[in-house]
């Protein structure tokens, strides 16, 4: 339906890439915005299983946006083999000290506490997002050759050309064919 939010991606190996992808087309001139809202994003943390027990009000939303913006170029940054910039990696620093300390229970499986407020969840997020980059994980991360995209995610087997997004993958497929086939006329007409 028309009026109906964009759907989550939470295809991208990792909840911290799918922080990433609440911004989709990130890099183009028309960016899809999928947490436009507290409310959104509360049903975001909820699916993420780090649904807080305080509910996010405006100021974390603008927080969860802001880590968002800074996981990006630092990612880019890891997965093109560059440093980071370092006043970025500070500020990525500072959502670490909201982390909070996770109780583990099982009931009927392994569970995790709650966490206290919006701000401990992108605490977590932030702890996630760090071991990932800074450990052998780093390795499988790829980023999406879309121009307007460039979504990183997880790939482990190492054969994926695309971020998760089929739009992507179509886009991409649709651009070497054509390709090709003007490469072919260009060769019959030569």
């Amino acid at each position: 339906m028309k009026g109906d939010p964009p759907a989550f991606r939470l295809d991208c190996g990792a909840t911290w890439l799918n922080l990433l992808a609440t911004r989709g087309r990130a890099f183009g001139a028309r960016s899809v915005e999928r947490l436009p809202d507290p409310g959104r994003f509360a049903e975001w943390l909820d699916l993420c299983e780090l649904a807080p027990v305080r509910p996010p009000d405006r100021h974390d939303l603008d927080r969860a946006l802001l880590l968002r913006e800074l996981l990006r170029p630092i990612a880019l940054a890891t997965v093109d083999g560059r440093p980071p910039d370092e006043d970025d990696v500070r500020s990525l620093a500072g959502y670490l000290a909201e982390e909070d300390p996770v109780e583990l229970s099982v009931d009927g499986r392994i569970t995790r506490s709650a966490p206290p407020t919006a701000g401990a969840a992108l605490g977590r997020i932030a702890r996630q997002a760090v071991d990932h980059l800074t450990g052998p994980g780093r390795s499988d991360l790829k980023v999406c050759p879309e121009d307007d995209c460039r979504g990183v995610f997880v790939d482990t087997a190492g054969r994926r050309r695309w971020c998760p997004s089929p739009a992507c993958a179509s886009r991409g497929r649709v651009r070497a064919l054509r390709a090709r086939r003007a490469a072919e006329a260009k060769t019959r007409n030569a």
